[in-house]
């Protein structure tokens, strides 16, 4: 087994993408209010490299204002198929203008205009106000580029601790645990 856990956490999402029926980056994100009242959500990993895990939201959303008063989150993986999970936790920064330009491109344009038309987070008074907003905004671009909101952009965690966890007979699980250490890494293998 790798002692990288970057080049590990790759070749498991790899493995994840030929088995898991849907959404293998899916991930649970967890945040905490500055009085540490914790709240999670399922989001997907949208970029991954040897900098962090990157994913991307409203910045008026709720984790959106939770990450800017608490830079600090936790990520949980869960490959049913695989009978793996890999728990992530660290410090949170955004991501540059360039990045969120780029990722934002690639998205359906559909997508692109329902970033600009969901006020997330925030109380809807019916579907037809979503709709309503999205028709706004469909005809507000027409043809035309859509440029990223800026109240859209990307957050990328900064992993302080990555485990790796296996499931194994009896409940004698495997627990690997990476932790940041003097610009490289600390291994420590957990009692399940």
């Amino acid at each position: 087994m790798t002692e990288d856990p970057y080049a590990l956490f790759a070749d498991w999402l790899a493995e994840a993408t030929r088995t898991e029926p849907n959404d293998p980056n899916a991930m649970c994100l967890a945040t905490s209010t500055p009085d540490g009242r914790p709240s999670a959500r399922m989001v997907l990993l949208k970029g991954q490299d040897a900098r962090g895990f990157v994913f991307y939201t409203n910045l008026e959303s709720r984790k959106g204002g939770e990450l800017a008063a608490n830079p600090h989150a936790a990520l949980c993986f869960h490959w049913k198929t695989l009978t793996r999970s890999v728990r992530v936790e660290g410090p949170v920064e955004p991501v540059s203008d360039a990045e969120a330009d780029a990722y934002y491109a690639s998205r359906s344009r559909g997508s692109r205009i329902g970033a600009w038309a969901s006020r997330q987070s925030r109380e809807l008074e019916g579907r037809w106000a979503l709709e309503k907003a999205v028709a706004e905004y469909t005809v507000k671009f027409g043809v035309s580029e859509i440029p990223r909101p800026p109240h859209w952009s990307g957050f990328r965690l900064v992993p302080a601790r990555i485990e790796f966890w296996r499931d194994m007979p009896f409940r004698l699980h495997e627990r690997r645990v990476f932790l940041a250490a003097d610009g490289g890494w600390k291994l420590e293998t957990l009692y399940p």
